[in-house]
Order: structure tokens, then C-alpha cells, then sequence
């Protein structure tokens, strides 16, 4: 929602002062249609050029979180800490028992109590790859730290690149904007020989190449590179909850300490109350 409503504050802010300072909406309007194409296509080309199919569906698709903002809410942060307590109390008391939940995590009725939690690939394979290398006598704690770390890097990496196609197509926006001014006067050269009103007009039209240009850089595409790297880095503080949370099991901490270090690492705008999450366990329990 604050993403169209920023668009539309962009949009009424330009072109109403430009209005209100006299300026004359037709010729803007009368050239824009062909100068977007020339602009629009070209930067188009250029993405398709520059990304394999793979990486255009994934910045289509991420285009999206600029209205819908990050994945993961309050709650959500709140249910993987209760999710992450029964597991872990589960691998203390029957690791056996366990076994089954990691194993096929779609089955599991611990993971099916959090659905949201269980239909996003990447959270279930971070905490059940996590629980069976500790099965495995994988157990030092820096050693898991620093795979989990690693693993999560490249996993940021890869999520990032949609919002570093968008930038680059934001970086070269201004100057496609030149060439389709440049053609404008090309144009406008062929016609030298018409009166200054109608050549004005010309000049005016290929100007609006320029605008166009510079306004889809810096006005939307680049706010949107923008937009979707700080939804990408935000969701990514909920993975970093699982790697705090498991690797402070590793150090055999009782299972709420391990749980309150995951709360104390949650970002303040998404972090339960204390009070909160202990309802949250207790309910827990008591549905075990």
C-alpha cells in the first residue's frame, strides 16, 4: 500500500508542479507514447540480454515485494521461536522421535502447526539440515556457526541479484534517455525548414526524451532496486533467527534461554514481548 501511495505522491508532485508552473501537458503527452517505447524497449532488451530466463522470472516476481513488503510479520517471527522450542525440547527427550519430524518435514504434525513456516523451502531445509548434522555428531558449535553463516550468504547473494538488475537497468535509463533525445533531434534537423512554432514543438518532443529517461531512473525504477534490497535484507533476519537459535542449542543451553537469545536477536519492530512469547510456549506445551 505505501508503495503505490509513494508512486502516486512521485507522479501528482512532478507533473502538478509542472502544471502549476505553467507547463503544457500536450507536447509531454504527444511524445511520450513514442519516446517510452524507444526508451521502455530498449531497457527491456537490455535486461533480457543481460539475465538468463531464470533470473528475469525472479525479478519479475520481486518486482512485487515493492507492494507487499517483507515476508515474514511479528507472528511469524513469533511461531518459528515456538516452532524452533518444541523441536528442540523434542531432540533433548527423543532425539529418536525426531527423526521423523526432520526427515519429512511435510508429514510433520510439530511443522504442520505453523503452515506458513512449513510451505517456505528454505526455512525447513536451514532448521532440519541444522537438527540432522547435530544427530550426526556435527556438534561444534563454531564449526555449524560458520557453515549456517556461509549458507546464509550465498542464499542473500542470490536473493539480491533481482534488486541489482533493476538498479543496473535504473543506471542506464538516463542515458536511453539521451538516444531516444538524440533521435528526437535527428528529427526535429529533418524539418529545419518549418516555422518556429512547429519546431519548438519538435525540439519540445525530443526533450521529452531526456525527461523520461532521468524520471524512470530516479523516480521508479531505482526506488523499486531499492525498495526490494531492503525487503530481501529484512526477511533475512528471519533465517538469521534460526542460526542463532540452533546454534545456541549446540551449546546445550536449557531450551528457553536458546529461545530467548533467538527473541533478544529478533529486530525490534518484529520482536515479541517477553510476556508474549511466554503465552505463546505455554500454549505450546500444553498442545503437545
Amino acid at each position: 500500500m505505501i508503495g503505490i501511495i509513494g508512486i502516486i505522491v512521485i507522479f501528482v508532485m512532478v507533473f502538478g508542479g509542472y502544471v502549476s508552473a505553467g507547463g503544457k501537458l500536450g507536447i509531454i503527452l504527444h511524445a511520450l507514447p513514442h519516446e517510452f517505447i524507444i526508451i521502455g524497449g530498449a531497457a527491456v532488451g537490455a535486461f533480457v540480454i543481460s539475465n538468463d530466463f531464470s533470473s528475469i522470472k525472479h525479478t519479475i516476481k520481486a518486482v512485487g515485494m515493492v507492494f507487499r513488503g517483507p515476508k515474514w510479520k511479528p507472528a511469524d517471527y513469533r511461531d518459528l521461536l515456538c516452532l524452533l522450542f518444541e523441536l528442540i525440547r523434542l531432540a533433548r527427550q527423543n532425539p529418536v522421535g525426531l527423526e521423523e519430524h526432520i526427515e519429512s518435514p511435510r508429514e510433520s504434525a510439530i511443522f504442520g502447526r505453523y503452515p506458513k513456516i512449513q510451505s517456505d523451502r528454505e526455512s525447513v531445509d536451514l532448521i532440519c539440515d541444522t537438527l540432522r548434522s547435530v544427530s550426526m555428531n556435527y556438534d561444534d558449535p563454531h564449526q555449524v556457526e560458520e557453515v549456517l553463516e556461509k549458507r546464509m550468504e550465498a542464499s542473500l547473494h542470490h536473493a539480491l541479484h533481482a534488486s541489482h538488475a533493476l538498479q543496473t537497468v535504473a543506471d542506464g535509463l538516463p542515458a536511453l534517455g539521451i538516444v531516444a533525445a538524440v533521435l528526437g533531434v535527428i528529427k526535429t534537423m529533418g524539418s529545419i525548414d518549418q516555422p518556429p512554432e512547429i519546431l519548438g514543438k519538435l525540439i519540445g518532443g525530443a526533450l521529452v526524451g531526456t525527461f523520461l529517461g532521468v524520471f524512470l531512473a530516479y523516480g521508479l525504477v531505482g526506488p523499486f532496486a531499492a525498495k526490494v534490497k531492503t525487503v530481501i535484507e529484512e526477511d533475512g533476519h528471519f533465517y538469521q533467527l534460526i542460526r542463532e537459535v540452533l546454534v545456541a542449542n549446540l551449546y546445550n543451553h536449557a531450551a528457553n534461554i536458546c529461545i530467548e537469545v533467538g527473541r533478544q536477536n529478533t529486530p525490534s519492530h518484529n520482536r515479541p514481548s517477553f510476556s508474549e512469547l511466554e503465552d505463546a510456549l505455554k500454549a505450546t506445551k500444553d498442545a503437545a
